[in-house]
């Protein structure tokens, strides 16, 4: 399995800004890349300490070319910290910052992929069997209930019994909810429903999905359901609702690693918790943001309803998923026929006329409904089928690349792609990949289409388990 390296060839961050890897030496690309796992003292040596860290919005995203977010600022802190003594005759240490999947953190960095994962990671039993936590217990805690505006007032945990809650994949609030199911079952009321999240799905995405009525409910700490509460209307933050009180968060590192752990001690002290996680970034960065919609309110599943012959009739032909179908659907035109872009896209699939008259499709009368998306879906086949169909790209991926391909364009894919390799990244993989690439290039608008039809993908999915249980 190839690993994923974003810093080969994006940048490492350094006291003098932002270097490319086309100004690293050979060597230095190497440190980064090949497994190690010694202490501070080798680091040094080698010139390169290698951060893993979740990409979220929170933490660690792309803006206007640029990192931003929690994460971002800490390990720009911690730069200056290791380079702070170094005199004017030592070359500096570099940081390269290597944004996985949450999931990733622990095992990349126990396989000697990178020197720390930073993350604010909670501190579990199981966790610190496996790693060390850098001053984690003195960065706290509290594992919140957050909720729609429209859950009926809760007085304390038990009142949410018997009703769904759905978080973060690997996350420590499923040992959490475990263990509180055990004490309710144990006092006879019913447990809480614990669906553990998609994958590719971060704490900000479930929020964004709470906020548009999609789920009920999820369970963040309680930095993050403050600060996105104040950009995302609709949730309700349950401040006296805890999944867990005071629990400890921390960067992790490979155990019998003192000095690094002493220079984190270091570190930790000076980045204070009401400035590191203060941070107000997201009122200016993302109250703007077209957020999701609900697809699966009374009058969208009413729409939804009457095109679902169509929408099966469509994917069955060309081999689709009718859910993923009426997923971009959705997002292009909120099911809307008669929308038309400023482009001249026309319909519910939003295709341009010329599109849908190219040999590759040859589709008349796209103004009727049917013939809308029977182009649509015909389209998405030709480009699935044309540049996304070899045998080392997922059925997911495949989607995710045809879509991104829909909205921007199957050359512009294509150049992500290639940028994505150059990156040391996998040209096969759309999310964690790509989508990376693609956020350096063109910024957010093919990355969020392509995230808001797979939220409402996942959603369509949700209410058709939640229809075959009852």
């Amino acid at each position: 399995m190839k690993v994923v390296y974003l810093i080969i060839s994006l940048l490492v961050i350094h006291p003098n800004g932002i270097l490319y890897a086309q100004e690293l030496r050979p060597n230095e690309e190497n440190v980064i890349s090949k497994p190690f796992k010694g202490d501070l003292s080798e680091i040094l040596e080698r010139r390169v300490v290698r951060i893993l860290v979740p990409y979220s919005k929170t933490g660690f995203s792309f803006d206007d070319g640029e990192y931003r977010g929690l994460q971002a600022d800490a390990i720009k802190e911690f730069e200056q910290l290791i380079n702070e003594n170094r005199t004017k005759n030592q070359a500096p240490i570099f940081v390269a910052v290597l944004p996985v999947n949450f999931n990733q953190l622990l095992p990349m960095l126990l396989s000697g992929k990178g020197d720390i994962a930073a993350g604010l990671i909670t501190l579990t039993p199981e966790r610190l069997a496996k790693v060390d936590f850098a001053s984690g217990r003195k960065l706290v805690v509290d594992e919140l209930l957050v909720t729609s505006k429209d859950t009926p007032t809760l007085g304390s945990l038990e009142d949410y019994a018997g009703k769904t809650v759905y978080v973060l994949s690997g996350s420590s609030y499923l040992t959490n909810l475990t263990s509180i199911n055990a004490q309710l079952r144990s006092s006879g009321v019913d447990e809480i429903n614990v669906i553990e999240a998609d994958s590719n799905l971060a704490s900000e995405d479930i929020l964004e999905m709470v906020n548009a009525g999609i789920i009920d409910a999820t369970v963040v700490d309680n930095y993050k359901a403050d600060l996105w509460a104040q950009v995302l209307p609709n949730i309700v933050v349950h401040q006296n609702i805890k999944i867990n009180s005071g629990g400890s968060v921390g960067w992790a590192i490979r155990k019998e690693s003192p000095e690094l752990a002493a220079l984190l001690e270091i570190f930790i002290s000076r980045v204070k918790k009401g400035t590191l996680l203060g941070n107000i970034f997201l009122k200016r960065h993302y109250k703007n943001t077209d957020w999701i919609k609900n697809p699966t309110n009374e009058k969208e599943r009413k729409k939804f309803a009457e095109l679902t012959s169509i929408f099966s009739r469509y994917a069955d032909k060309y081999e689709f998923d009718y859910l993923a179908l009426a997923a971009q659907a959705f997002q292009e035109s909120r099911f809307d026929h008669t929308s038309i872009s400023s482009a001249g896209a026309i319909g519910i699939m939003q295709l341009l006329p010329s599109t849908a008259a190219d040999p590759n499709v040859d589709i008349a009368n796209i103004d009727i409904l049917e013939n809308n998306i029977h182009a649509g879906a015909k389209y998405m086949s030709f480009l699935r089928s044309r540049y996304f169909s070899n045998d080392d790209t997922s059925k997911q991926d495949q989607f995710a690349f045809t879509w991104a391909a829909y909205n921007a364009g199957p050359a512009k894919v294509r150049r992500l792609r290639d940028k994505a390799k150059e990156m040391g990244l996998n040209p096969n993989k759309w999310f964690h990949n790509v989508e990376y690439a693609a956020l350096e290039v063109v910024g957010l608008e093919t990355v969020r289409y392509v995230a808001n039809i797979y939220k409402y993908y996942i959603a369509y999915k949700l209410s058709q388990d939640l229809s075959v249980s009852k």
